[in-house]
Formats: structure tokens, sequence, C-alpha cells
């Protein structure tokens, strides 16, 4: 195909190039220099373009590399894998440019192959160091409970006393040396699972996304897979802090890169806007002067435009966005309400909480399903509806045979997660289960799974409408 070269093909499109031209354009670039244009990630907003500069790239790479666990030549090489467009700049710093620092060996997954083909890409590539989005974790959780329900009864037997001796030990106890009972359990439980998923090799493991159900990251945490999260907006070059194998504590996003700052500037419940500083700032928006002014401050401090809080370790929690909260008459952050449904209710895949300018809240439901066969519920969720006594295997089945066993479970779980509300203004009054998943070919999810609120809106205006019909 055109512009497709052999390396060596590749290395001769410079035989006409002088070492002094080459020389010149090398000194004609400066840190301080516009080096890349990518866009913002924003889920309530129109998109904008980010200037990244020479230094902006180059010192975030390093500082990314000197937080954490790389191996580099000739002690040893890392493994990646690249499934991201490079547009996404936390995709560009990890794939590109820290492959480029450490001398790793990068593989492209193929975009038309799909992502399903990237648990077959895994087993053979074998990476040392795995950047997973959401979508990817919650796939692999679903595969790993698929592959323990059609197991003899004596291996789950087995995998549940690992998984209840790992959890404690990998969340207080990682730093002290394993008994022999963790060892064991490593044998012939967890070193089985990272092979299951093609992460045998495996050292570090990243949630690049938005951040991890709770469950999601305790089911891993019981196979010895501690996966770290980070934060960071393009406008930040796409990192700001980290968790590592050195600085881990859930649900943190983790400790800020070397020579940055962090500041919340809290209100009355100790949370509030999240402020960071650093040579990882980008240069501005392009053409946009007015933006890029009520992003920073006359000291180049960022106003995010997040919420979180910080402990006296200076570990982040990231807790919501700013333009993302809804209630009526009241800020309400809606991502730990989700949070609460997902966790009250396991067949829950995602969740939307809705109500701006609203009298009360309301929530879209899905339910988990794989993503081949949407109508089909997930080995999982079937598993969980036997436990109910439904015999429930499809989507259709709840929603047009109105399954009353699993309807009670999910009014029980939205009554549960209510009674944990702090206010009124924050409980779930109505709800719906949509007739398919949320995902990226949709446009309900972006590329790293975070879910597009005014997208969602617009997709399913009719659904929230009906939640309101009585109001006029």
């Amino acid at each position: 195909p055109a512009n497709s070269y052999t390396w060596k093909e590749f290395l001769n499109l410079a035989g006409d190039i002088s070492d002094e031209k080459l020389d010149r354009v090398i000194d004609s670039q400066k840190p301080n220099q516009c080096c890349t244009l990518v866009y913002t990630m924003g889920s309530t907003n129109l998109s904008k373009i980010v200037m990244l500069s020479h230094d902006n790239i180059t010192w975030t790479t390093a500082a990314t590399v000197q937080s954490l666990c790389y191996k580099c030549p000739p002690e040893g090489q890392e493994v990646l894998v690249s499934y991201l467009p490079l547009s996404y700049i936390k995709a560009q710093i990890f794939d590109m440019w820290v492959a480029i620092l450490v001398a790793g060996t990068l593989y492209f997954a193929p975009p038309e192959a799909g992502r399903g083909f990237l648990m077959d890409m895994l087993q053979e590539v074998q990476p040392t160091t795995f950047y997973g989005t959401p979508w990817i974790w919650e796939r692999m959780l679903d595969n790993l409970k698929t592959s323990q329900l059609d197991s003899s009864p004596f291996r789950r037997k087995l995998d549940c006393w690992a998984m209840k001796l790992g959890f404690p030990w990998v969340c207080f106890s990682r730093k002290v040396h394993p008994p022999l009972c963790f060892r064991l359990a490593k044998m012939l439980t967890f070193n089985r699972a990272r092979k299951f998923l093609g992460l045998s090799h495996c050292e570090q493991f990243f949630n690049i996304g938005p951040g991890l159900p709770t469950a999601t990251l305790d089911f891993f945490l019981s196979l010895n897979i501690p996966i770290f999260e980070l934060y960071g907006l393009s406008e930040g070059t796409g990192i700001h802090t980290l968790s590592s194998h050195q600085a881990f504590r859930l649900p943190s996003c983790g400790k800020g890169l070397p020579n940055t700052h962090t500041k919340v500037k809290e209100n009355e419940k100790c949370i509030g806007n999240i402020c960071i500083w650093g040579r990882n700032i980008f240069m501005g928006y392009l053409n946009d002067k007015e933006g890029t002014q009520k992003m920073m401050d006359c000291y180049g401090w960022m106003n995010t435009g997040d919420l979180g809080c910080l402990d006296v370790n200076g570990f982040l929690y990231v807790l919501g966005n700013v333009k993302g909260e809804a209630g009526s008459g009241e800020k309400i952050n809606p991502r730990p309400i989700e949070e609460r449904v997902k966790m009250h209710i396991p067949i829950v895949r995602h969740v939307m909480v809705v109500g701006q300018d609203a009298p009360y809240l309301c929530a879209l439901l899905t339910l988990k399903v794989p993503w081949t066969v949407w109508d089909a519920l997930t080995s999982e969720a079937v598993a969980f509806c036997r436990k109910l006594k439904s015999q429930s295997t499809r989507l259709t089945d709840i929603l047009h045979k109105h399954d009353p066993v699993v309807m009670e479970f999910i009014s029980q779980g939205i009554k549960a997660v209510n009674a944990e509300a702090p206010s009124e203004s924050a409980r779930i009054i109505k709800w719906a289960i949509l007739d398919t998943d949320f995902s990226v070919g949709g446009g309900e999810l972006g590329i790293t799974e975070r879910l597009k609120r005014v997208a969602v809106a617009k997709m399913y205006q009719a659904e929230i409408d009906d939640f309101y019909k009585d109001f006029g």
C-alpha cells in the first residue's frame, strides 16, 4: 500500500539529507516551541485544541519514567502494546515517548481487528507493562469470572480460598515477605489468572481512563493484580499524578510527578476544585487566548475543573467534575451515586445520573452484556440471576418479559443506594434499564470509556423526558 516501507526503505529516505541540514533543523527547535497539537477529552464541552511544547513532552516523559519501574537495556527491556489513537496524549506519552526513552519494544494492534483481538494479542506479545482502559479491564474481569464459572467445583473453591487470602495481603502487607500460604495461592491461582489474560510477564498494570469501580479494583487485587490509577488532562500533557508500587493507596490516583504541585480549594465538605502546577502544563489553546486565560492564573496554576481532595501524605482522590454536577437547588456530584449503584447492583454495567435543573434525580442503567452479543447477558450476570431464582439469560428476558425477580432486586438496590445518600436531593427517584449497553462505537463513551454525558442525554432524551412527564 501507499506510504508503506520496510525498515530498510525507511532508513534510506534519509540518504539525500545531509548532516548539516539535519543539524540546522534540530538547532532550530526550541524547548518552549509547540511540538504537537492534541484535542481535549472533556465529556461535557466541545473539544479544544491544546498546544504542547517540546519541553512539555520530554519533561513529562522523563518524570513518568523516573516515577515508575521501567526496565532498560542491558538489564532488561520493556514490551508494550499500543491500541489507542496516538492523538490521545496519554497513549502518545506511554506508547511512543516512554518506549523511546526506555528503549522498549512496542507492538501496535491493527485498528481494523477490533478490541476483541487485543486479548489474543496480549497472549502472543506478553507485555511487561500494560495500560488498560476501563472497558478492557471490565472485559478481562468478565472473561475471568466466566472461566471460573466454567471450572470444576474444586477449582472454584481453590480460587475462592486464594482470592480471600490475596486481597488483604496485596492491600496491606505487600512490603512484607509473603507467607507460605500466599506463595501457594500465587502458584495455584494468581499465576494461572495472569496467564489466562496474557499478562504473565507484566509487572505494572495501569488504568488510563476514568476511575474503575471499587468492585473491579478489589477483584483484581484479590488476584495479586494491583491496578494503578493515574490522573491528568490533555492540558497537563496527560499525566500529573501516578500510582505505583511505591505509592499505592485505594482509591487514590497516586502522587504528583516530581517537582509538580497540586492543591485543592476545599469547601466545607473538605473537597474542592483541583488545581495543578508544573512543567507539564500546556502552552495554551490554539487561537483561543480567552479560553487559556480562564484555565490559568497569573502564577501558572491551572484550574482543572475536577473535584477532589488531598490526604496528608499527598495522595490525590478525584471525586467528580464541577460541570458534571446535577441536582435541583443543590450541587450534587453524580459519580459517587453511580458507583454505589454499581456496587449494590452487580449486574449493572453503566449508570448515568440525570436531573440537572429538575425536581429530582433519576438514573439510566445498562446491564452487563458481552461485547459480541448485545442481547445476551454475561455469564456472571446469568449466574447472578440464578442466585436470585431468575431464569433470565438475555436482556430482552428482563426488559420485555418484565422479570419481576430482577426488577425487584434492582429496586431494592436503588433503595440501598438512597439509604446512603448524604441528603434528600441526592436520592434516585426513578430509573430505567436501557435496551443496549453504552459503547465507544455507539457514541455514549469516549475512547477511554469516559461517559459523554451531553451525548447520552441527547440520545436518550425521550427516556429522560418520561421521568419528568408529570411535571410538564
